[in-house]
């Protein structure tokens, strides 16, 4: 079974940090992908990144590009993302999922397997 569960988020100040994680289970990582996406009421589902470690790939949305960095540690079956540099518009509640094969994360709705999210607040 294909599980996955995030922790890590909270309230902090913009300029600030958080680290996210992701524990997965059910499938490796180096089958399956695992993005971030974040969802703020009344708005679109957003992919913020995404990887694999079949061949290393991972995307970032041009928004977090310099300040998120997404990675995985296969062998405890975590994905992270850290998350520098926050600014207030960060503010949302940060899902991990998964998907067979690589699909970067600007295709959320091809994403089969979610987390419960983690809400992620920064004040300004």
């Amino acid at each position: 079974e294909v599980q996955l569960v995030e922790s890590g988020g909270g309230l902090v100040q913009a300029g600030g940090s958080l680290r996210l994680s992701c524990k997965f289970s059910g499938f490796t990582l180096d089958d399956y992908a695992i993005a971030w996406f974040r969802q703020t009421p009344g708005m679109e589902r957003e992919g913020v990144s995404s990887i694999t470690s079949s061949d290393g790939s991972t995307w970032y949305a041009d928004s977090v590009k310099g300040r998120f960095t997404i990675s995985s540690d296969n062998a405890k079956k975590m994905v992270y993302l850290q998350m520098n540099s926050l600014k207030p518009e960060d503010t949302a509640v940060y899902y991990c999922a998964a998907i067979l094969g690589w699909v970067t994360a600007d295709h959320p709705y091809e994403y089969e397997y979610w987390g419960q999210g983690t809400q992620v607040t920064v004040s300004s």
